[in-house]
């Protein structure tokens, strides 16, 4: 007989929680799937201190669903919701500013290629394919930097599951931090939480300037650049003052955000920043009940322009709770063993056939 989200719900009501109740009746279980004979759901704590105590309740919930008959896989992910620990005071060293004169484009020592990942628009998920591409690539066994080149945005820190500072031991060189298999670094490790960066054009340029050229990256076979949406100051200055080994477009499939995602192309194409591919993001939902797809943001539309341009498609993600969730609660999607998870690796497997990473 087939096993049933009933019948897995009736099996994790015996889970009990350290501080009372168990995993249904506290409302934690989330994405709930069935494939055939594989169970795949999330236990969502409500906060990151009980879920950093809850891994007997991840582990005790993984065997009892499997226990049940008709099941012979089960994955398990384990995030938490709400806010961060605050991270601590920002360390003795000012960033920001009016950026130092160089000679010509440079890239950090140890460094072999950098490659920037853009979009003509926000909310696309380009972070969320940085992070992801991060970790697919140092899975992979490549030695991956991550740069969270969105000044006003940051949003690595909280998808890397990092709050630390980074140390500075002489108020210049900054030591970056490690998550996941990559070395990161992030303006927002280096500002207090929900606080603004109302900086003009020249302390962002001298910022970037700073996290490449200051941080000790260490040997790395790629460092990845999670730039800003748009085509401004910061992607300007990557771009002529930087040995960018190429770059990759992320776009949803709909008109609004191809018009946007082509002025992205159109820049790099004007700085001679080469193109490596495209990624089409949000290409698709495919219900957890019942296996159906749906292309709510279009078809085709990333694929299109990738063979206009004749650059390679790198790959279709699909809308996924378990990306969010995933990304919300500090580990990257692609650090798993899912198919978001082997999605990003054909992607990083990809870049390394090619010579891209």
């Amino acid at each position: 007989m087939a096993i049933t989200k009933d019948d897995i719900l009736s099996a994790l009501r015996r889970i009990a929680m350290p501080d009372g109740g168990d995993l249904v009746d506290r409302d934690l279980i989330r994405a709930v799937q069935v494939q055939g004979a594989e169970v795949q759901f999330i236990i969502e704590a409500p906060s990151p201190e009980l879920a950093a105590r809850m891994e007997p309740v991840r582990a005790a919930a993984e065997a009892a669903v499997k226990n049940l008959p008709g099941v012979e896989k089960v994955r398990v992910a384990l995030t938490a919701h709400g806010p961060a620990p605050k991270p601590p005071a920002p360390p003795s060293l000012k960033v920001g500013g009016h950026p130092k004169p160089q000679e010509g484009p440079t890239k950090p020592a140890g460094v072999q290629r950098i490659l920037a990942i853009g979009s003509g628009k926000g909310g696309v998920g380009k972070s969320t394919v940085s992070s992801n591409l991060a970790v697919a690539l140092a899975r992979a066994g490549r030695k991956v930097g991550l740069l969270d080149a969105d000044i006003y945005g940051p949003s690595q820190p909280r998808m890397m599951g990092v709050n630390k500072r980074p140390a500075s031991p002489d108020g210049k060189t900054i030591i970056p931090l490690h998550a996941h298999g990559v070395t990161l670094m992030s303006i927002g490790f280096m500002m207090e939480e929900g606080k603004a960066v109302v900086w003009r054009g020249p302390m962002l340029m001298g910022a970037l300037q700073q996290m490449l050229g200051q941080v000790e990256w260490g040997e790395l076979d790629v460092l990845i650049v999670d730039l800003p949406p748009g085509t401004g100051d910061v992607q300007l200055t990557l771009c002529t003052k930087s040995e960018l080994s190429g770059a990759i477009v992320v776009s949803t499939p709909q008109d609004v955000a191809l018009i946007d995602a082509r002025k992205a192309l159109d820049m790099f194409a004007t700085l001679k920043t080469p193109v490596l591919g495209l990624i089409e993001n949000m290409s698709m939902f495919v219900c957890p009940d019942c296996g159906a797809e749906h292309q709510i943001f279009g078809q085709g539309g990333v694929a299109a322009e990738a063979d206009k341009m004749g650059v390679p498609l790198l790959g279709a993600l699909p809308i996924d709770l378990e990306t969010r969730l995933a990304g919300d609660g500090g580990t990257p999607v692609a650090a798993g063993d899912g198919p978001m998870a082997q999605a990003y690796a054909r992607i990083a497997e990809g870049l390394i056939k090619g010579g891209m990473a």
